[in-house]
């Protein structure tokens, strides 16, 4: 008997935790309506509820992405061994020295292999002509998906 009480009362502590880490986002939520003068407009969102249910699984998913985004990015250096590591920094220098405005990062990825990719495209036709003009410098870079860095909005 103290078992089976003991059982259900788990249980139900268990399903109360499950329900509140799961947080149900509405549109009206994302955009707070602020008044400080009368001159303001009003903004009215009249949509399917559907719509806020899409969004909030949108948000749910990218909150596990460390602040970054679905993209791709170009691999030029992809290599293992005693002198990965130095010969990966090697080719960022010499790649930061050549293309300053193209962003790089160095990477690690298990097991063992030591990575520089370049550049944060939201799409894979977005970085096709800065794939091209790389490809005359480093003949084996290739595009990759990768979890990107949110492009700056401003300079478009």
């Amino acid at each position: 008997m103290f078992k089976r009480a003991f059982l259900v009362i788990t249980v139900l502590i268990l399903g109360i935790n499950i329900s509140e880490a799961q947080v149900f986002i509405k549109t009206s939520d994302l955009f707070p309506v602020n008044k400080p003068d009368s001159k303001a407009g009003e903004l009215n969102i009249i949509q399917s509820p559907s719509a806020d249910t899409l969004i909030s699984r949108y948000i749910l998913a990218n909150r596990f992405l460390n602040g970054g985004m679905q993209g791709f990015r170009i691999q030029i250096y992809r290599g293992s061994g005693r002198a990965a590591r130095e010969e990966s920094n090697k080719v960022r220098a010499d790649f930061i020295d050549v293309y300053r405005d193209i962003p790089s990062y160095a990477e690690y990825a298990e097991p063992g292999w030591f990575l520089v990719r370049v550049g944060d495209y939201r799409t894979r036709m977005e970085g096709t002509k800065t794939l091209y003009m790389i490809r005359k410098k480093y003949p084996n870079a290739y595009m990759v998906p990768d979890v990107i860095n949110f492009p700056d909005q401003k300079k478009d």
